[in-house]
């Protein structure tokens, strides 16, 4: 790895090559002296004054030798440690908080495939670091230091157990009961693949499932949020009312209609606003989304006098501005949902439950629902190999863009975006045809690489 060694979520690449054992030892023993220092947390009775940390994660094979070496980093740093086994990254967060732990650590790569593998830290609360404090992780990295012997060492536990808290803390949320609801779940093969039926049961859905067997290899293989075809099959096949999908952790969720449509994150979003403004609930009547929010939900927004803020890709760039603002709702497209009254972070099952409840509640479809916003057509060109420092003074990019709002008018958007991570930029553009769309991108991403070669 060169550069910055923690990336938009955490640390990650291929486990055994990128991110090695000795590493992730090396990244825990750093955090716990930045998260679970002993001079700067209180001692509690039966823990002789150590740190605690509990530690997750997803069905990864890397996964294994990965928490054995992050769990001994910790415990030789003088930290206890429960582990979780095999649990959603939203379900470290909360039991992070609800358990008291200085610290939790979760062992994931997402939606990536079966190679990858990551190191997401979470502080005191179950909150995800700002990059400051991740910094300071990396910056502590190999540092030389007394390492505690005897009795300071920490000792190691495990908790499966604890899955039945997190399980019960999202069925404490729901507004109502999901009863006579035939529902197919989508676990990619991934970290929910235990809890989500369960918990989707419990709640009153009759379940069935597909992406439920990890072998180790097979997570995210052509079935969770991010390939939605195979719950569309399921769904049609098995005659279901809807269906939903999760990634590879579980901190995303994505829907799917029972004639096969499918329902993405600023819809999600669309519904459980309107219900929770109803419900008065919905804080400031405002929703918190990034720049890649298709159009139409802000126009669904604003038809129901509800405001959006909006805020740069990534969902911790969406949590900064909710607690910043004193918002409850917010998420992005790709199905990443913060129900901030309910967890720190976004949670996929949290997410589907309320979204259950709220077809239960109404006695709509999903599809139903799904229309209080139409999606423009979106097109995205990625135009590769350009300086992107160029894009903020090119006069003749300036005047392209003008050009092509003036055209759009109120019924569609520009947005020119260099990638934070490659020599790229992204020329997205939403109109009331595909068509339109897809011309002006084409003309856009022309400009891109001649202003900005």
């Amino acid at each position: 790895m060169t550069g910055r060694l923690f990336g938009t979520d955490g640390v990650r690449g291929v486990a055994g090559r990128d991110l090695t054992a000795e590493l992730a030892m090396e990244l825990s023993i750093a955090a716990a002296h930045v998260l679970g220092d002993a001079g700067a947390f209180q001692a509690t009775e039966g823990r002789r004054g150590r740190p605690l940390a509990v530690v997750g994660r997803d069905p990864r094979a890397s996964g294994e030798f990965l928490e054995a070496a992050v769990v001994a980093g910790l415990a030789s740093s003088g930290v206890d440690v429960l582990r979780l086994g095999v649990l959603p990254t939203p379900a470290v967060a909360h039991l992070t908080a609800a358990l008291g732990a200085d610290l939790g650590v979760m062992l994931s790569a997402s939606h990536n495939p079966a190679p990858d593998n990551g190191i997401k830290f979470f502080a005191r609360g179950g909150h995800k670091l700002p990059d400051a404090v991740e910094d300071e992780i990396e910056r502590r990295l190999g540092e030389k230091r007394e390492r505690p012997v005897g009795t300071a060492v920490g000792r190691v536990s495990d908790a499966y157990g604890e899955a039945e808290r997190y399980v019960s803390h999202l069925l404490e949320t729901m507004p109502g009961r999901i009863e006579g609801l035939r529902v197919v779940v989508d676990c990619a093969h991934g970290a929910a693949h235990v809890v989500a039926p369960e918990a989707l049961r419990r709640a009153g859905a009759s379940v069935d499932t597909i992406g439920t067997s990890p072998d180790g290899y097979n997570i995210n293989d052509g079935v969770g949020s991010t390939h939605i075809d195979a719950l569309r099959e399921a769904v049609l096949a098995r005659g279901a009312d809807l269906g939903v999908a999760y990634d590879g952790d579980a901190d995303r969720c994505l829907a799917v209609t029972s004639a096969g449509e499918v329902v993405d994150g600023d819809q999600i979003m669309a519904i459980l606003a309107l219900a929770m403004h109803e419900r008065g609930r919905l804080a400031h009547d405002t929703v918190v989304a990034t720049v890649m929010s298709n159009l139409g939900f802000k126009l669904a927004l604003q038809r129901h006098g509800l405001k959006l803020v909006e805020t740069a890709v990534g969902d911790r760039y969406v949590l900064e501005a909710m607690r910043a603002g004193g918002h409850n709702l917010g998420g992005e497209q790709s199905g990443h949902v913060v129900l901030l009254d309910h967890a720190t972070t976004g949670d996929g099952l949290l997410t589907s439950l309320h979204l259950l409840a709220r077809v239960a509640e109404t006695g709509k479809s999903l599809a139903e629902l799904a229309s209080v916003m139409t999606r423009l057509p979106q097109v995205l060109v990625n135009v590769r190999d350009v300086n992107k420092s160029r894009v903020a003074t090119s006069e003749k990019l300036a005047a392209a863009v003008a050009a092509a709002e003036a055209e759009l008018g109120d019924g569609g958007r520009v947005l020119i975006r260099p990638s934070g991570t490659e020599p790229m930029v992204r020329v997205m553009v939403e109109a009331e045809s595909h068509d339109q769309a897809e011309r002006i991108a084409a003309e856009l991403a022309e400009v891109v690489r001649t202003a900005c070669a």
